[in-house]
């Protein structure tokens, strides 16, 4: 059975090889005086005016912006509660929180670590007393669901305020609670 129906194949395909193409050279002749070759003659060309660089103290345009800092240098002209200058910025600290998923969770009950995705694609892992987002935000809570930061919002006067900020892991955005 196997060799009568690879017999049959093969026929089938021997029967597609022969030596007469007379149809399809005749196909192309048709072609050939039925269309008339057609260039597209060359655009105009247009005078380059030269516009000189006088920008010296502005930021290059060759180079990438630095990303936004919400306020490098503190001014504390009150005794109130303020961030710590000199505190080493963590990676999720140049994103803003709209910017960042909670992913899903790591580790056992008494030490949980959240992952959280950039909006760059990358992953990074967060425990209590990190910090994420550009306004101080310290992680005081890491629930299954969800995170709960600490952020300090400037007030405008040289002070800050304490607000209580929930990163979810659905995909919420963050929501804040006074």
């Amino acid at each position: 059975m196997m060799r009568r129906l690879s017999l049959v194949v093969a026929a089938l395909l021997l029967s597609g090889c022969f030596d007469d193409i007379s149809d399809v050279q005749n196909h192309i002749a048709e072609v050939k005086s039925n269309t008339r070759a057609r260039v597209e003659p060359l655009p105009e060309i247009q005078e380059f005016t030269h516009i000189p660089y006088s920008a010296q103290d502005a930021r290059s345009p060759f180079s990438a912006p630095r990303p936004e800092a919400i306020q490098d240098r503190f001014l504390q002209t009150q005794d109130c509660l303020h961030p710590d200058p000199r505190r080493r910025k963590e990676p999720l600290e140049k994103y803003a929180l709209d910017n960042l998923k909670m992913r899903g969770t790591l580790g056992e009950i008494s030490k949980i670590w959240a992952l959280i995705e950039a909006s760059d694609r990358t992953l990074h892992k967060v425990t209590l007393n990190n910090y994420v987002g550009l306004f101080h935000g310290r992680v005081i809570s890491v629930e299954p669901t969800h995170i709960e930061l600490l952020e300090l919002i400037p007030d405008g006067a040289g002070c800050w305020k304490e607000r209580t900020t929930m990163l979810q892991m659905t995909g919420t955005s963050s929501t804040a609670r006074n």
